[in-house]
């Protein structure tokens, strides 16, 4: 169902990588909500051909002053720039003199201070050469295309008039010659990860536009990975050609959170993947806010980005809207075996704001004193900083069951009683798999017939016997889920596996698998493709109440709900949905699948089509199919979508 909440929440965290870059830079807010704003890669200021003085002060940001020496240390400045300075003309006395010799004629153009290694990259870089008439905007491009070059630190031109013209000369101040590269600043990645992109060469000039090349690719590095706030800040060449490269990540500083009137902040901040003090990361940022959205208390999150305290750190503002996630109930009912039903129901999801869920639901039937029963869980999602959960159900219930054969005809209907409960324990073992124990102990009783046409075998005491009694069990879970949504997933997936294994004293000893697949890819505008593949086998004493089951909303639409029973199973969707408006979702799809015992044969696999609609309520997803199979259609309704 379009959840639009979340999809704000995730295009936050994309949009927010422009924007946090600007907040830690620019140190102003910026609104990472807004839409369409395009991430921005951070680049690096262009020095203009001036002169020394001037191209120190933009060396922490030009490709060309990347070669200069480190002004804050008397004892670091290279002798070679040192003389130079004393001699280099002003930049301004430079540019005074350029017009003057245009329209005469360019007799030579000499190169003072390239070596052999770099007089030829700087003859082929000029266009302005002997014979041509000098044009002083022409050598100022022919003075930018020698820097370009990245061999040289500094260059000034000097004018000789001649008789014949006049003579150009260029004097050049190489960069030095390259004795070691390192990097230091970086955390998160390693030096064995970053310093093969650094291919500036040791032992020869340095080149500072590879070397400007280099650090595009360092900071690419760090922005595919997520650290789109990680610079380079700081680039200096001591006397003896040793370059240090710094490197400042963009430290997370904190969180803020808004909005939350019940839930508790801790609940909230607990489901980010990043701890205050590491360097922000885009990607485990938008993880986080999933997961607060997956969580299923908030109609809406979104994020903002402000700048922090320290340079290049920023402040991580959640903003969520919360919805309704109690629940009160009374309801009643009417059928022909038990009379008038009651029903009370409590319950909530985040029950006191802790994140729990807990909910009680008792029937009663004013008829039949048989019909009642009661049924308890409760879930506490963090039961250690390794993000244990604990869940327990407790149920007592006695209901009418009808029991249908595979055309869907009614054999029976009886008083079923199952009472028991069952523990679990998960743990994640990845940012998205989760293995969890569950260890259940439930107890089947045939109560008494009620109607039907096939009484004789249900009153059977041998077949009783054989499928009613104690189940104890313990089921291992292994899943896996990449899903953006699990309300309503529009990448990703989910893979699961099942393995139930009953003994331990009780009636019943047997062996149950299943592995379960689910796919969703996007099509088009806001539109999914999904599909689900599933298959289970059984070994052992299965009991009637332990087989596998299909037919219903879950399974098969366009059959009963458990019309199909059996020692296997497989079943398969494909289902295309797409937006028909504001909270509100179509569907069209179809189901295919079964359950046997002995053998796969054709009429095994029953097939339907249908179309379905889908709500999202301030009480949760809502779902509405209808199914056809050959043999006619039916309408199926649940609480909380379908897969």
């Amino acid at each position: 169902m379009p959840h639009t909440g979340y999809a704000e929440a995730a295009s936050a965290v994309q949009e927010a990588q422009a924007a946090a870059t600007e907040a830690a830079q620019a140190d102003e807010g910026k609104d990472a909500s807004a839409k369409d704003a395009p991430a921005s890669d951070q680049t690096e200021a262009k020095a203009a051909p001036a002169g020394m003085e001037a191209a120190r002060k933009a060396e922490d940001a030009s490709a060309k002053t990347m070669g200069a020496a480190d002004k804050k240390s008397e004892t670091q400045v290279d002798p070679r720039t040192a003389n130079w300075s004393k001699t280099r003309p002003q930049e301004d006395e430079i540019t005074a003199n350029l017009k003057q010799y245009d329209g005469q004629t360019v007799v030579d153009v000499v190169f003072d201070g390239a070596s052999d290694v770099t007089l030829g990259t700087a003859k082929a870089a000029v266009r302005m050469k002997a014979g041509d008439v000098y044009a002083s905007q022409m050598l100022e491009k022919d003075r930018e295309a020698i820097y370009d070059t990245g061999y040289f630190y500094d260059l000034y031109p000097t004018f000789e008039t001649v008789p014949e013209g006049v003579v150009i000369t260029y004097h050049m101040l190489e960069n030095p010659v390259l004795a070691s590269v390192r990097i230091t600043g970086n955390t998160v990645e390693k030096d064995e990860t970053l310093m093969p992109l650094v291919t500036v060469e040791v032992g020869k000039i340095l080149n500072t536009r590879v070397l400007h090349e280099n650090v595009q690719a360092l900071q690419e590095q760090y922005r595919k990975d997520g650290y789109i706030l990680a610079k380079i800040t700081d680039m200096n060449i001591d006397r003896d050609g040793n370059l240090v490269l710094k490197i400042n990540e963009g430290n997370l500083e904190g969180y803020t959170v808004k909005g939350n009137e019940k839930t508790k902040k801790r609940v909230i901040l607990r489901e980010m993947r990043q701890k205050p003090g590491e360097p922000f990361n885009s990607k485990q940022a938008r993880r986080g806010m999933q997961r607060v959205y997956n969580l299923g208390f908030f109609e809406d999150v979104n994020v903002k980005m402000t700048p922090g305290v320290a340079p290049n750190a920023v402040v991580m503002e959640i903003d969520v809207k919360e919805k309704r996630t109690g629940s009160f109930g009374i309801g009643a009912g009417y059928s022909s075996a038990d009379g008038v039903i009651g029903m009370l129901s409590v319950g909530d999801t985040n029950f006191r704001g802790t994140g729990d869920a807990v909910s009680l639901t008792y029937e009663v039937s004013g008829d039949d004193k048989d019909a009642h029963g009661y049924r308890f869980a409760y879930r506490h999602p963090w039961l250690d900083s390794k993000e244990t959960a604990i869940s327990l159900r407790v149920y007592n219930r006695t209901y009418e069951y009808d029991d249908y054969d595979s055309n869907g005809d009614l054999n029976e209907s009886y008083m079923r009683k199952y009472a028991g409960g069952e523990i679990s324990l998960s743990r994640p073992v990845s940012e998205y798999s989760t293995n969890s124990i569950t260890i259940k102990s439930r107890d089947d009783k045939y109560v008494r017939h009620t109607g039907g046409t096939d009484a004789a075998k249900f009153r059977n005491a041998a077949w009783q016997e054989a499928n009613f009694g104690k189940t104890n069990s313990i089921t291992l879970l292994h899943v896996t889920d990449t899903r953006d949504n699990v309300y309503d997933p529009h990448t990703g997936g989910r893979v699961s596996l099942m393995g139930e294994f009953a003994g331990f004293g009780g009636d019943f000893t047997f062996q149950k698998f299943s592995i379960e697949d689910q796919r969703y890819f996007p099509v088009g505008h806001a539109q999914v493709l999904a599909l689900r593949a599933q298959y289970g086998a059984a070994h052992g004493d299965l009991s009637y109440f332990n087989q596998f089951t299909v037919g219903g909303q879950d399974t098969l639409r366009g059959y009963r709900e458990d019309q199909f029973r059996g020692s296997r199973m497989a079943i398969g969707t494909v289902e295309y949905r797409f937006p028909i408006v504001k909270k509100v979702q179509g569907a069209v799809f179809t189901d295919f699948g079964g359950a046997w015992d002995d053998g796969l044969v054709p009429d095994n696999l029953k097939v339907s089509v249908g179309v379905g609609l889908a709500l999202n309520t301030p009480l949760g997803p809502l779902r509405l199919d209808y199914g056809r199979n050959k043999d006619g259609g039916r309408v199926h309704f649940t609480v909380g979508g379908t897969f």
